[in-house]
């Protein structure tokens, strides 16, 4: 997993932000905590994931690029949509993966 270095965060979650972010990282479970990654699929511009699946243990973390943290699902869908809008603004188009990669100084 990867971490975006200008990491998007929900209102409801931002005074947790470190300590989420750690049990993410270590396996630890949260509920309502949802995970806003690159897509999966290059047809689509970006997965939310439930934290709870990543304690799954073969769920597929390796090539995860976490770009956004919610605190509930709502949360997850508006703070995609302002990511989709930030992306757009900048550069007038979708690719949010080359746009934030640039931005976050890592690739996927």
């Amino acid at each position: 997993m990867k971490w975006h270095e200008n990491l998007y965060s929900g209102e409801s979650i931002r005074p947790r932000l470190k300590r989420i972010r750690w049990k993410v990282n270590h396996n630890a479970g949260q509920l309502r905590v949802y995970v806003i990654t690159l897509a999966s699929n290059e047809k689509n511009l970006l997965d939310i994931i439930p934290s709870r699946e990543l304690l799954q243990k073969h769920y597929p973390k390796k090539g995860l690029y976490i770009v956004g943290l919610a605190g509930n699902y709502e949360e997850a869908l508006e703070l995609a949509g302002c990511i989709v809008s930030d992306v757009y603004k900048a550069t007038g188009g979708f690719n949010i993966r080359k746009y934030l990669c640039k931005r976050g100084k890592q690739g996927t």
